[in-house]
């Protein structure tokens, strides 16, 4: 082997030492993007019961925080819980549960604010707030993503709803109160 086939075999090797290296990096990164990624999917779907991979991803893409979701997903159930003016205990209880699954817990903030909200009626514009955000929403998801969110959003209402419900356990599960609510939380996602 001449001298210059050994410094040419040294600089190729060098060169190939340097592409390998740059790729690893570019792949540990991607690896550590990924995983942040995921972390962040954990988080929503944590926060809002949701497990669709593609809606998760959607509402990644747009920049959704956690405990936006979570506010999404509770303000439904508060608001058919205090449809007739008051919340009785089995709405309270059915509201905590679907928070807990939501990976909503006591000394989060968001569960002082729903400890607050199951002591006290909020505003009046908490649904309309929550409807617009909803409908914006809706706008960037596709029919599939938003039928999706829906069903899980609504069918945890419709749950807190039929928690009281009717008289020793007969008749109406759900009042004409509750059923408003729930017909005007389903319009959102129109």
């Amino acid at each position: 082997m001449s001298r210059r086939s050994g410094f040419l075999v040294k600089r190729g090797k060098a060169l190939e030492d340097e592409f390998f290296r740059k790729e690893n990096q570019r792949l540990l990164e991607k690896l550590r993007q990924i995983k942040r990624m995921e972390e962040s999917k954990e988080a929503l779907a944590e926060a809002s019961g949701i497990t669709s991979d593609a809606i998760l991803e959607s509402l990644l893409e747009l920049n959704i925080h956690a405990q936006t979701l979570a506010a999404l997903a509770i303000i439904p159930l508060i608001e058919v819980a205090w449809a007739d003016g008051h919340l009785d205990q089995k709405e309270g209880q059915a509201i905590l549960a679907a928070a807990h699954a939501s990976g909503l817990h006591r000394g989060h903030a968001g569960y002082e604010l729903l400890e607050s909200w199951l002591a006290h009626q909020p505003h009046s514009n908490l649904l309309e707030t929550w409807k617009q955000y909803i409908q914006e929403l809706c706008n960037q998801l596709s029919g599939e993503e938003r039928e999706s969110l829906e069903v899980q959003f609504l069918g945890r209402a419709r749950a807190v709803a039929e928690a009281s419900g009717g008289f020793l356990g007969l008749g109406f599960k759900v009042s004409k109160e509750e059923a408003a609510v729930l017909e005007t939380l389903k319009k959102a996602f129109r």
